[in-house]
């Protein structure tokens, strides 16, 4: 037999000695925990011990007011969910409470007692569905991640079994060959054929190594990301279609591979996008950190975006979007048509 869930925990504030014991033997005829508090200060050292599941809050008490106590607690502590109990011509009040957090509102009339339990019953129900929404989400976000960290797992698999696997078994062929042309001394046209042959193979190493490298983007060193930036950039630039560029004026040190890896995926894509899409000639990738955020930018000199960038097959934003927001990076995107494009990824640090 399952156990019933406890009774949740209300605190009524109000400054109305015989108001305030009415409300609360109210709410405890309907099953409620109910606390009380006849000021802001009691309200305060009260909420210092223990946290309600929602705050019944009078808009005016005698050492202050219930949007100064409110404001209050936002800036001390997590915000409490609360109602607020208010008077005739208190109305605009009210309102203004409701903009800083407040569920809802009753007057203080004759109906005051008759509404106050079903009030406070939707207040509560607003509130569970807020927090089972924030645990979806955050479900969302650890799965989402989790499936990404299985993808890179399985890229980094098969990138060091290109490396270590295919790579080395070329090498190999490529010694090989070099060692037969010892033997082919006296066929000149069995020589040709092997140098050919070796040409061949230190090509298909060349490419087996930029596939390795291109899966395995990052390693495990704090350094990895500035280290694996800087060899993207020269393998850029070995393709002689465009000048890549990459500045980083201090050592940064990203302690995170996963945040490492989808940083590093960002400034691929969007450089595969300057090469291929806009007839750019330079390319310049900046990192930098200040005390609160690390700073990313991927700049060409190029076309620029069209008006509908998303929709373009092969532009690979959406997906620069995704990986930023995975992280709890910021991705921004400047671009004006004949002036390049400017992307900027900003990653607030932790403390």
């Amino acid at each position: 037999m399952a156990a019933e869930s406890p009774a949740p925990r209300l605190l009524v504030v109000d400054d109305d000695e015989g108001m305030l014991v009415l409300m609360a033997e109210t709410l405890r005829a309907e099953n409620f925990e109910v606390a009380t508090a006849e000021s802001a200060k009691a309200a305060r050292a009260w909420l210092g011990r223990q946290t309600p599941d929602l705050m019944i809050l009078d808009l005016k008490l005698r050492d202050g007011s219930g949007p100064g106590l409110v404001e209050g607690l936002q800036q001390d502590r997590a915000p409490v969910p609360f109602v607020v109990v208010t008077g005739q011509g208190d109305e605009k009040v009210a309102v203004q409470i409701m903009k800083q957090g407040a569920l809802d509102y009753v007057m203080k009339d004759s109906a005051l007692l008759d509404l106050l339990p079903t009030i406070v019953r939707r207040a509560l129900a607003a509130v569970g569905q807020g927090r089972a929404l924030v645990a979806a989400q955050t479900e969302h976000k650890r799965l989402e991640r989790e499936i990404l960290e299985v993808g890179e797992r399985e890229r980094h698999s098969i990138g060091a079994d290109l490396h270590d696997g295919l790579g080395q078994q070329l090498t190999a062929l490529e010694f090989l060959c070099a060692s037969l042309k010892g033997d082919a001394a006296g066929h000149p046209q069995f020589a040709k054929q092997l140098d050919l042959m070796g040409q061949m193979l230190r090509e298909a190493i060349t490419q087996t190594r930029f596939l390795a490298r291109g899966l395995v983007p990052v390693g495990s060193d704090h350094e990895a990301l500035q280290i694996g930036l800087t060899e993207l950039v020269d393998r850029v630039n070995t393709l002689g279609r465009v000048h890549c560029k990459f500045e980083c004026k201090e050592p940064v040190a990203v302690a995170d591979t996963f945040v490492a890896g989808h940083l590093y995926r960002i400034v691929q894509e969007a450089v595969n996008n300057a090469v291929k899409h806009s007839r750019a000639k330079t390319v310049t990738v900046r990192l930098a950190t200040s005390d609160t955020e690390l700073r990313l930018e991927i700049s060409d000199d190029g076309a620029g975006l069209p008006k509908n960038p998303v929709k373009k097959a092969g532009l690979g934003l959406g997906v620069m979007q995704h990986r930023a927001s995975v992280i709890g990076a910021r991705l921004t995107i400047d671009s004006k048509r004949g002036e390049g494009v400017a992307i900027t990824c900003r990653l607030p640090l932790k403390p």
